[in-house]
């Protein structure tokens, strides 16, 4: 498959701008890219699921948690079929210190997934240039899995 499945959700923009980076590395490396927020999968899980690779994005909310009405719900059935795939993981945060992440993470690979670059890319707030470079980066390798 030459498509590269970028799946976010964003209550402020930041992690819908993460998301747009990375699907640019995509388009770079040659694969389309298909950026979406999580709402609009319900049709595209069949092809989520035969892709080798795909990146989700979500901020941290309330006590570093996933968003529970849209992207917990997603990434548990994601985590019935990511075995063997590679994901990419990122989001944007206002405080704590990343722990939603890092749990997001261990669920991943507990769920058979391999998690590039073995962590998540996360930013506080706004991404700057590096982490926008960062997430185009993740892109580019995403779409050479």
């Amino acid at each position: 498959m030459d498509k590269v499945y970028v799946i976010y959700w964003s209550q402020t923009g930041n992690t819908q701008v993460m998301a747009e980076a990375v699907g640019e590395g995509v388009k770079e490396a040659g694969k389309e890219a298909e950026v979406l927020y999580v709402g609009q999968m319900a049709d595209k899980m069949e092809e989520l699921k035969t892709a080798k690779g795909f990146a989700l994005g979500c901020p941290a909310m309330g006590a570093e948690v996933l968003e529970e009405m849209e992207m917990e719900p997603f990434v548990m059935e994601v985590e019935g079929f990511c075995q063997g795939k590679t994901v990419g993981l990122f989001g944007s945060y206002g405080w704590g210190d990343g722990q939603w992440m890092r749990d997001w993470e261990e669920r991943m690979g507990n769920a058979g997934a391999t998690v590039l670059n073995r962590e998540g890319i996360i930013c506080q707030e706004l991404p700057d240039a590096a982490v926008i470079d960062a997430c185009k980066n993740m892109g580019k390798e995403l779409a050479l899995a």
